[in-house]
């Protein structure tokens, strides 16, 4: 299908777009990612969302892991809102890991991989970066939205049910440090590293006063193989996203210490990212996959839809997981453990109430300097312009407009503002050099 598309706008785009990705510097050089996304455009300049013109493909493959912040990208494919917006041949498919997602979007749909996914918000950046890639080759990307906010978890194993470890890491330290007088180091988990859970779990560790590289080890664990390793005290304590600490929980291995809603009401969590050369390529079909994520969103934050919804993701072509793991804390009913128990929460996952899908950027900055904190980027990173060329807050807002959505659910700034995590610290994204300096336990 061929655009029509006028000439100023196009001009007008190229040149946003060339401002955006020669503004991407790592560590104060200009990255080769900035040629990459150069090359990108000039081989596929058509860029604007022509007036009423239907998308340039009729589908693109999408990954998810079976968590429940992939709710949504399940609901449009299911509730037919993806054929709604004329992309007949979507394909969501799952992966059974972060690693696995990542390898995908490296491919491309193309080389047998995906396009996009349900990807934890850090890893468009790190990936952008070639970071966590095959030989660090840069793999241009675009987050199009957030996907949630609230709805993960640290959990602990039973054999800690006497410290009751809630908020407060520190009650683990004693445990902690008998193990490495031993000559072992005790294990926490997490699903990819600089990642999302890395960083809720990273962050409650060091408010209380464990070291997450000296005083315990750090590994990897795929989101669904958590509650197994757990069982078999692989290790001590995770982080993970929904349902696999309340999995934890009804089987009597373990509890919930927080949710991390309880770390930072409303945080950032899953976003949809998708490859930069696939969304250039087809710029109409990429905004109509944001138009049913967003209509997605809406439906699976009403709450007389969440047992309709869990009992789809919970399915066997989705997350084969029982429904009974999944439903009670998607409505905001956290059975924690040890007898400690949440009704109605206000840490429920959101994903679309309170600006819950509009990727803002000071977000990301908070993960880039969460990165920068823990040596997965370097101090002198950029990290505003490199938001700059992987945050599309542009794209998600164009298509909220065109869906309707109603002014006050647009933001006005892509800023949030000061954010306030539980042991008082706070994050300005226009001074993020003080919320570093402010941290005792960090790398940089």
């Amino acid at each position: 299908m061929t655009n029509s598309i006028n000439d100023g706008a196009v001009a007008k785009l190229k040149s946003q777009r060339l401002g955006r990705r020669a503004a991407l510097k790592l560590g104060g050089k200009a990255a080769s990612t900035v040629a990459l996304l150069s090359a990108i455009k000039a081989t596929f300049p058509g860029g604007a969302f022509a007036a009423d013109s239907g998308p340039e493909v009729t589908g693109a493959t999408l990954g998810f892991i079976a968590l429940t912040d992939s709710s949504p990208l399940i609901i449009a494919q299911e509730k037919g809102i993806f054929a709604k917006y004329g992309l007949t041949d979507m394909k969501v498919l799952k992966q059974a890991s972060w690693a696995t997602t990542r390898d995908n979007l490296e491919l491309g749909s193309g080389g047998g991989g995906i396009d996009g996914a349900h990807i934890l918000s850090p890893l468009p950046y790190l990936i952008s970066t070639g970071k966590v890639t095959k030989n660090n080759v840069k793999v241009p990307m675009f987050i199009l939205a957030r996907l949630n906010v609230n709805g993960q978890g640290i959990s602990v194993a039973q054999s800690y049910a006497d410290e009751k470890v809630g908020l407060d890491a520190s009650k683990m330290k004693a445990r902690f440090a008998a193990v490495l007088a031993s000559g072992e180091q005790a294990k926490c988990a997490m699903t990819f590293p600089g990642g999302t859970h890395d960083l809720w779990l990273r962050y409650w560790l060091a408010a209380g006063g464990v070291d997450p590289d000296r005083d315990v080890s750090t590994i990897v664990v795929p989101p669904p193989q958590m509650v197994a390793n757990m069982k078999v005290k692989t290790m001590e304590a995770f982080c993970v996203g929904e349902p696999w600490n309340a999995q934890l929980v009804n089987q009597s291995i373990g509890y919930t210490a927080v949710t991390t809603g309880e770390l930072w009401m409303n945080h950032p969590e899953k976003a949809l990212g998708m490859r930069a050369d696939w969304v250039e390529k087809n710029p109409n079909a990429a905004k109509a996959i944001v138009m049913a994520t967003l209509e997605a969103q809406m439906w699976c934050d009403k709450m007389e839809n969440k047992e309709e919804m869990c009992r789809i993701v919970s399915g066997r072509d989705w997350f084969k997981v029982p429904y009974d793991d999944i439903v009670e804390r998607a409505k905001g009913d956290f059975n924690m453990g040890l007898g400690k128990k949440y009704t109605a929460s206000p840490f429920v996952m959101k994903f679309w109430k309170e600006h819950a899908s509009y990727p803002f950027q000071s977000h990301d900055l908070w993960f880039l300097t969460e990165d920068m904190r823990w040596g997965y980027f370097p101090a002198n990173l950029d990290a505003k312009a490199l938001i700059k060329a992987v945050n599309r807050e542009d794209l998600w807002r164009d298509a909220a407009k065109a869906i309707g959505v109603p002014a006050s659910d647009i933001p006005d700034s892509t800023s949030r503002g000061k954010e306030t995590f539980f042991d008082g610290v706070t994050f300005d994204p226009t001074d993020p050099s003080a919320y570093l300096k402010s941290l005792k336990i960090k790398r940089i």
